[in-house]
């Protein structure tokens, strides 16, 4: 009878286990997919222009940041979710540039879908983001990225070729920024 029981036990405990590791696989990665390309206002704050390691006016493509790996955080001002999450992202952000292995590696922006330049500047001074926002008002960088809900995580590695090599997305927020970063690193290669 203890025999049965601990199996059951240990059956239990290898299918709790299992379900774990297929649930983050099915909620994080699309290998393989390529970025549509995506044009965005270069900031007019040269903090974070020189974050991004651009220097051009005008326009850029995500392949021009300076970085091996772009994490891109789709938000919307009034999405009581990416409220909530904002100081989880926040720490991600200082997580990332804390590290002086991945500190120019990755960067991380954010594009607010719905949003236009003075709902996103309210959203970035609110929550005191650090990062880079840009609005998408007319939600078109919103369809290229699928019509995603908020919050949504898409992680990009920019290859020599200039293409963007999707290799992370998630829905929703996370709970722990350092096991996220950690998720991003190991998946991205860096």
């Amino acid at each position: 009878m203890k025999k049965r029981v601990l199996l059951f036990v240990a059956l239990a405990v290898c299918l709790v286990a299992l379900n774990g590791v297929l649930v983050a696989a099915e909620e994080s990665t699309i290998t393989g997919t390529v970025l549509a390309p995506i044009k965005l206002p270069v900031p007019q704050d040269p903090t974070a222009k020189n974050y991004l390691g651009l220097t051009e006016e005008g326009s850029f493509a995500l392949s021009q940041i300076k970085a091996q790996v772009v994490m891109i955080e789709i938000f919307n001002m009034y999405c009581n979710n990416c409220q909530r999450e904002a100081p989880r992202v926040n720490e991600l952000y200082q997580l990332m540039n804390k590290d002086p292995k991945l500190k120019g590696k990755i960067k991380m922006i954010g594009i607010g879908v719905g949003n236009t330049p003075l709902e996103v500047e309210v959203f970035k001074k609110t929550y005191k983001v650090a990062f880079p926002l840009f609005p998408d008002a007319d939600y078109a960088i919103h369809k290229i990225c699928g019509e995603v809900r908020t919050p949504y995580f898409i992680g990009v590695k920019i290859k020599t070729d200039g293409s963007l090599r999707v290799f992370y997305t998630k829905e929703g927020g996370f709970q722990d920024p350092a096991q996220f970063l950690k998720i991003i690193v190991a998946l991205s290669g860096l």
